[in-house]
């Protein structure tokens, strides 16, 4: 079977995957640059799309069977074109592995944007010892935008360190939520009232039309001067214009990136230049044991498309 990985990014992926199918040694992975991925698709089986747009016109240039996400988001895939078109969507939930390795990622952001890491390592370059003045996180107040399971792996682990835990969701009833058994929970109409006892935010969010966006200068600016944001979710779940303005302003003690608007984010983009912003290349789910977890589901649908069968966690 001929394997297209749409994409240069995310190189382990294609490279885990490899080593998994070629005791058959049946299959052939491909890796395309996102530009030339029309030019690699004679042959092809079964598409990647990290972070490619598999969209109607792409689909009518091949003869694929299943666009299989290595992850979650499907967010760059045209599910109805591939309804119509009778090809498989599937991709893995953010659960195990991929939800716990994001949650301990998001907690690196936090602490280092509380303890200012950017600074504290400009002045270890300077000789200056006992600055800056971090600040804790035991006795804050962290509010979950979104409680799915990297929500849900988030809270067994920041209980640990003593703080508050506050919900943003849209049925604040549900049982799940109640499991989280979170000090309080907002429902997303009334979310300003939780967002002003924010002291971290952390958006969790899947991204989709409705929430594109939700982050906007109205949530930010319902959060207390001061207050930090984490998004180790998607980029476009925050507006990127009432982020900059904000960050700009002061109004914000931090920021916290994983994801972008557009992926590679430029280096010179102009948010990266305050001190106050930390970011990362998109590698919070990237981990050795997300990553095999992950393979384990993409292999099963390998034999499952080899055989002629649905996939797992198929959406279309």
């Amino acid at each position: 079977m001929r394997i297209l990985f749409c994409g240069e990014t995310f190189p382990a992926a294609s490279e885990m995957l490899r080593q998994r199918l070629q005791a058959g040694g049946a299959d052939e992975i491909v890796v395309s640059p996102s530009t030339a991925i029309r030019a690699a698709l004679d042959g092809v089986e079964m598409v990647v799309p990290l972070m490619s747009r598999i969209d109607a016109a792409l689909m009518d240039a091949g003869h694929f069977r299943l666009i299989q996400q290595w992850g979650t988001g499907l967010d760059g895939v045209d599910l109805e074109a591939a309804r119509s078109r009778k090809i498989w969507v599937a991709n893995v939930p953010a659960s195990g592995g991929n939800a716990d390795s994001v949650a301990e990622h998001t907690i690196l952001l936090i602490l280092a944007s509380l303890r200012q890491i950017p600074t504290a390592r400009a002045n270890l370059q300077r000789g200056v010892l006992g600055a800056p003045l971090g600040i804790m996180l035991a006795g804050r107040t962290v509010t979950l935008y979104g409680l799915g399971a990297i929500a849900k792996a988030l809270v067994r682990r920041l209980r640990g360190f003593d703080v508050r835990l506050v919900g943003i969701t849209r049925d604040p009833a549900a049982a799940k939520v109640r499991e989280l058994g979170l000090d309080a929970v907002y429902s997303t109409a009334d979310r300003a009232k939780g967002l002003a006892q924010t002291d971290i935010l952390v958006v969790c969010l899947s991204l989709s039309e409705e929430t594109r966006g939700v982050i906007d200068g109205a949530a930010l600016a319902a959060l207390p001067r001061g207050a930090f944001l984490i998004n180790p979710a998607r980029g476009a779940l925050v507006n990127y214009d009432a982020l900059y303005a904000a960050v700009a302003a002061g109004r914000l003690g931090g920021v916290g990136l994983d994801v972008y608007w557009k992926e590679p984010i430029a280096p010179d983009d102009p948010l990266l230049r305050f001190p106050n912003v930390i970011a990362t290349p998109h590698i919070a789910g990237i981990t050795d044991r997300s990553y095999a977890e992950i393979a384990d589901v993409v292999v099963e649908n390998v034999e499952r498309l080899r055989r002629g069968e649905a996939p797992l966690n198929r959406n279309v």
